[in-house]
């Protein structure tokens, strides 16, 4: 496979990739948004995703990955009053508000997205903050291009802070959906980290490996690679890319452990670093710094089994009698109801 320089077109960043003598149904084109929230307001986070997401079908894109929390927001730098012991009253009207700009799911905005999927004739997989009754979880939902809804993914480990205001997913919510365009799944920033739950992933069959994320690091780049290459994976990685200004200004909204005075509304606060990385760990777009970007690659999925020949983790290269994993995949709920009519 050779890569042709990239190209940048009106914020959209598009790698062309020269697939040789490949069989084009084997070809996917993804792109990966990297975009910020419009923040407390998710009707217009809506909005802004379906434009964005035509300008990415015009491209000819059939996979769209959207950031983590994209739906909702990263309420990167609150810790809404929260100290051991203590909770402002602050911070409590902070969640409300956060609360209140997160969805159902199902729901209305479920079914705009899955329409918005419809319409542009897209897989489509984006982060939201999920509202399950009074408990938020950090979620991916995936949609196919026939405006389906397919299901979700619920962040399994929310990292530090993020454990006071999103719940915990469980092994129910692993999903991986085998549709025409791949196997593709999803595991959120940190839980990407996680090594028994990329091997449950794995054995699934997963072939495009999303990771919407709020780490905008260097040294994120490096998992990245790392994921790709144990896994025999298509990596896609969609980050926001934030300033002051996108979030609300203070006193409404503070961002703690720096100084608000050393802000400007246009410093950058997410950095981006969206990227997408072939199975042999050659990166065929981004990573981008610079700016709100889509970022584009064709994918050669026959770079699958040319890669799996070498290392198969959970294949010729698993010693299943010395190392196993058990997933506990059951729905995990704090209170069951019986219904066999013997009480009433």
């Amino acid at each position: 496979m050779a890569l042709v320089p990239t190209t940048e077109t009106d914020g959209a960043v598009f790698t062309e990739v020269d697939m040789g003598s490949s069989d084009s149904s084997s070809t996917v084109r993804a792109t990966v948004v990297q975009a910020s929230t419009i923040f407390y307001d998710t009707p217009a986070t809506l909005d802004k995703a379906e434009r964005l997401l035509a300008e990415a079908a015009s491209l000819g894109s059939q996979l769209v990955v959207f950031p983590e929390a994209f739906i909702g927001g990263y309420p990167r730098g609150s810790n809404f009053g929260m100290t051991i012991g203590n909770r402002t009253l602050k911070g409590k009207e902070d969640f409300r508000k956060y609360h209140a700009a997160a969805i159902n799911v199902p729901g209305p905005e479920v079914d705009r997205l899955a329409a918005m999927a419809g319409k542009y004739k897209v897989f489509l997989v984006t982060g939201v903050i999920e509202r399950d009754g009074y408990t938020l979880y950090c979620t991916v939902l995936f949609f196919d291009n026939q405006g389906c809804y397919l299901g979700k993914h619920r962040k399994l480990m929310p990292t530090a802070l993020e454990r006071i205001i999103w719940g915990f997913g469980d092994g129910s919510h692993i999903p991986v959906f085998d549709t025409p365009v791949g196997k593709i799944g999803a595991a959120i920033c940190w839980e990407n980290k996680m090594p028994l739950l990329r091997t449950a992933m794995y054995a699934k069959g997963i072939e495009i490996y999303c990771a919407p994320t709020a780490d905008s690091r260097d040294v994120w780049q490096a998992s990245m690679t790392h994921i790709a290459l144990e896994g025999g994976c298509f990596v896609l990685s969609a980050n926001q890319f934030c300033r002051r200004k996108d979030y609300p200004a203070p006193p409404e909204y503070v961002f703690s452990g720096t100084d608000e005075e050393e802000l400007t509304p246009e410093s950058v606060v997410c950095a981006g670093g969206s990227v997408i990385i072939s199975p042999s760990g050659a990166v065929l777009a981004g990573p981008n710094y610079d700016g709100e970007a889509l970022i584009t690659a064709d994918l050669d999925l026959g770079e699958i089994t040319r890669a799996k020949f070498d290392f198969d983790v959970v294949g010729h290269y698993a010693r299943p009698e010395v190392l196993s994993l058990i997933v506990r995949n059951e729905p995990t709920t704090p209170v069951s109801f019986t219904s066999d009519g013997s009480h009433k």
